[in-house]
């Protein structure tokens, strides 16, 4: 039973890699101002234990890493409420990738979908 669990996790691990990316990225390019980690997590559902992808603490790497691809701009601002807030939007390459993965994310889970129900042939 445990190795089942460690399989379902590791599954679930693979699955969620780019489904968050694509999740974060698209939230950013729709929202009308920047966002900072703790706001978006919160739209996300991170800090509710059921049935979320992503948790808190691994929103920000996903950030970092999108905002590297060049997909996310960053400005860090003072905070009257504590240490200073690092404020994410999507660059207009970042609108342009979302784009993109919105039709990859619609091709792979019609196909994936379709395998589901059977009808894979």
């Amino acid at each position: 039973m445990v190795e089942l669990q460690e399989t379902h996790k590791k599954f679930q691990k693979e699955l969620s890699s780019g489904t968050v990316s694509l999740a974060l990225l698209s939230i950013l390019a729709q929202s009308k101002e920047p966002l900072y980690g703790y706001q978006i997590g919160k739209l996300v559902g991170a800090g509710d234990d059921e049935g979320v992808m992503v948790k808190q603490g691994a929103i920000y790497p996903v950030l970092r890493s999108l905002e590297g691809q060049g997909l996310l701009s960053s400005e860090r601002e003072m905070s009257d409420s504590g240490p200073p807030r690092k404020y994410y939007q999507a660059t207009e390459t970042g609108q342009e990738a979302l784009e993109t993965w919105s039709q990859i994310w619609t091709e792979t889970k019609t196909f994936v979908d379709n395998v589901l129900e059977g009808d894979y042939q």
